[in-house]
């Protein structure tokens, strides 16, 4: 039974996360109904595998922790700029990786994350420039952190859960 619903877990979660990239680079907004379908895909995925990845007490761990880090970067750096420096989608979509990621990989997520979206910042940067010689300085530079959180989430679930084919087989 579980080699026949784990693949639509990860294939509905795949779409998700599809879903949750091309919306927030839209409209810069991660809605809810999405984020929280996440989240369950993620609950389920460690009920059918058994919780052989990590068990209840790792996920709301992680959970707990990177939105409480996530919530410090958005209070410090709203202080320090004067302005939403990000979006509480962002930081329940890491909450929901959370649950899937667990404490040993949801930091390393958030870390390739806020790389992938300096990249995805310096990349709009040169692009504008080249396109519209329009130079953009990177203080009012404005980029969703949707795409690149959820960049930092597929490469650590794949490097997670590398031994997940082994597990159904």
């Amino acid at each position: 039974m579980e080699s026949f619903i784990l693949p639509i877990i990860l294939i509905y979660s795949g779409f998700i996360l599809a879903i949750l990239f091309v919306v927030d680079l839209k409209t810069r907004l991660l809605p809810n109904k999405f984020v929280l379908q996440f989240l369950f895909c993620g609950i389920a995925f460690h009920i059918v595998t058994g919780f052989h990845y990590h068990n209840v007490t790792n996920m709301l761990t992680a959970t707990i922790l990177s939105v409480g880090l996530l919530l410090c970067v958005r209070a410090a750096g709203n202080y320090f700029y004067k302005a939403d420096t990000l979006g509480m989608g962002d930081i329940k979509l890491m909450g929901a990786a959370g649950i899937w990621l667990g404490t040993d990989y949801i930091f390393l997520a958030i870390s390739l994350g806020a790389l992938a979206g300096i990249m995805h910042g310096i990349i709009y940067t040169v692009f504008m420039r080249i396109t519209t010689g329009q130079r953009i300085q990177f203080t009012t530079l404005s980029i969703p952190a949707g795409p690149g959180f959820i960049t930092g989430i597929l490469i650590m679930a794949l490097i997670k859960f590398h031994t997940l084919p082994s597990l159904l087989g």
